[in-house]
């Protein structure tokens, strides 16, 4: 009889072992459902939409020093747009190299004495090449690192606002690097990223003109931009 109730006792046991295990299986495996479903592509394609925070870093000429009536010469930054589109291939587990061409349209502006503001407004055709490092998910979600060089033209720099003889002249030219972070939220359908970067252009983009007194107090100008950005990919 108590032989029984140990094979009773026994079994229940058992059987409840291996629901408590199976239930913890199904807890695991859930708490990154969504990343396994994404894990068998290779590549991906997506969009981003973001806010630009963009301005000019300044370095004095000589001229600058002795001149009268430009005391004081600095990049006041200002807020504009970006849309780009997504192209991600993925290099193993960790790793992803990315192409993000797109249009940015950036405010930006030379603050002279505190007072007089030349603005240039610019329409940038984007070419951002980058490498992604991502961590181990948890949980449907994982943050991730990325750096990279990007090429921009202003499309803008043609139009008649851009040739007048009293704005300061910047080239459609700009090579830059950029480094960010973010991180990956897993859903059924979609993978969405709120990401972070910080841009720095690698050359001089002034068009020096000798005519303009404020042209002639510059010596070099790069560019520098804020970037945050919400990435739908998938």
């Amino acid at each position: 009889m108590h032989s029984v109730h140990r094979r009773e006792i026994v079994g229940i046991v058992l059987i409840f072992l291996g629901v408590f295990t199976s239930l913890q299986a199904q807890i695991r495996s859930r708490d990154n459902y969504n990343y396994l479903d994404f894990q068998g592509k290779s590549y991906y394609f997506g969009m981003a939409f973001g806010t630009n925070f963009s301005g000019y870093r300044i370095n004095q000429s000589t001229f600058f020093i002795g001149n009268d009536s430009i005391r004081i010469a600095e990049g006041k930054r200002k807020g504009g747009f970006n849309i780009h589109m997504i192209a991600n291939l993925k290099m193993g587990e960790y790793f992803d190299f990315r192409f993000l061409p797109g249009f940015a349209f950036s405010y930006r502006s030379f603050l002279f004495n505190g007072l007089e503001e030349k603005q240039v407004e610019s329409v940038f055709f984007e070419m951002p090449f980058s490498l992604r490092y991502k961590s181990q998910p948890y949980k449907d979600k994982r943050v991730f690192v990325t750096g990279g060089l990007k090429y921009n033209y202003d499309i803008a720099s043609s139009s008649k606002t851009r040739q007048a003889p009293t704005l300061i002249k910047i080239s459609p030219h700009d090579f830059q690097w950029e480094v960010g972070f973010g991180m990956q939220f897993f859903y059924p359908f979609f993978i969405f990223s709120p990401e972070v970067k910080y841009s720095r252009g690698l050359g001089n983009i002034l068009i020096y003109n000798k005519d303009l007194n404020q042209s002639k107090v510059l010596e070099n100008v790069t560019s520098q931009i804020f970037t945050l950005s919400f990435n739908f990919e998938g």
